[in-house]
């Protein structure tokens, strides 16, 4: 009875004839170009929407890449091997993301389409974070730039590379090789992800500071003494640098730098958080210095204690 008009008194009315048929929509010389302009916005709010769950799946697993990165205690050539395997399968699964991520964001669609790519501010973080716990050096733009790039290439799927290395289109026609389309890094995505990277190192030197008893250092052994452990080094003119320098470094740098006019809101909330993560490892390091004789060397906590408490081990 739904489909039915009612009168006054609610009763439904009868229909006399069949239903008319619906107008026709009139067209006039603007109707194809309002239709091309209704196509061009169906199509990006598509394209929008497997950009953003593809970037909210690269989030998350560049995130695990660092969850497992803060499991280890001190910085050496290579990871350990469980976690290396751990980081190797995350990248694996991010680079077939970002391959099919690829072809969304060629030309100006890279721009278009930045807020939606913040995946790769979390990837560099990642990256980043990774290549100091093995060289305690901070990889730059031209440096990361083409392993992101390298990536998508990897990620794409065989079949496709087959076919784009042997220069044959879908017909089966022999034409000139295609290069396969990659995910370019800008200078922003680099920045934004040192910016985060350290909040991560001051992750790391609270908790292998704690673990081990010293400043986190690529100097002898993986570690650079502290306090104490310094001072028992007297025939040793120059001391391996330790994070807290590191710290020292990225902070200058970063209050050095220009800030653009259309990021000042969001530079200066990373600016914000970048300086309070150097104060704390400042801190940190101080406590070494002023209470390491407090520990002996090679002290470590009882991590098997029943009655620990959390923060124990930080006291």
């Amino acid at each position: 009875m739904s489909g039915f008009k009612r009168d006054w008194n609610g009763n439904a009315k009868k229909r006399d004839g069949p239903r008319p048929p619906p107008k026709q929509a009139v067209r006039n010389a603007y109707t194809p170009m309002f239709e091309n302009l209704r196509n061009e916005l169906d199509e990006h709010y598509d394209r929008r929407e497997r950009i953003v769950k593809a970037s909210r799946d690269i989030t998350a697993l560049s995130k695990k890449i660092i969850f497992s990165l803060q499991r280890v205690r001190k910085i050496e050539n290579q990871l350990p091997a469980n976690i290396q395997a751990e980081v190797d399968a995350r990248l694996a699964e991010i680079a077939k993301l970002l391959a099919a991520l690829a072809p969304e964001v060629q030309g100006i669609n890279r721009y278009r389409y930045a807020r939606s790519l913040l995946c790769l501010e979390e990837l560099v973080e990642a990256l980043t974070f990774a290549h100091y716990l093995r060289t305690q050096t901070l990889v730059s733009l031209a440096e990361l730039s083409p392993v992101i790039e390298d990536l998508s290439r990897k990620g794409a799927a065989p079949e496709d590379e087959v076919m784009a290395d042997a220069g044959v289109d879908t017909a089966g026609n022999a034409e000139k090789p295609a290069e396969t389309p990659t995910v370019s890094l800008t200078q922003d995505d680099y920045l934004y992800g040192v910016f985060d990277l350290t909040g991560e190192m001051m992750r790391f030197a609270t908790t292998s500071t704690a673990l081990t008893g010293t400043m986190a250092s690529s100097g002898a052994g993986g570690q650079a003494g502290g306090g104490g452990a310094a001072a028992a080094d007297d025939d040793d003119d120059e001391q391996p640098r330790t994070i807290v320098q590191d710290m020292h470094e990225l902070g200058t740098l970063f209050e050095m730098l220009p800030v653009a006019a259309g990021n000042r809101f969001a530079w200066g909330k990373k600016l914000e958080v970048a300086r309070q993560s150097v104060q704390k490892v400042e801190r940190l390091g101080y406590d070494r210095i002023i209470r390491g004789s407090e520990r002996p060397k090679g002290w470590v906590p009882d991590l098997s204690a029943a009655d620990q408490g959390p923060g124990d081990e930080l006291e």
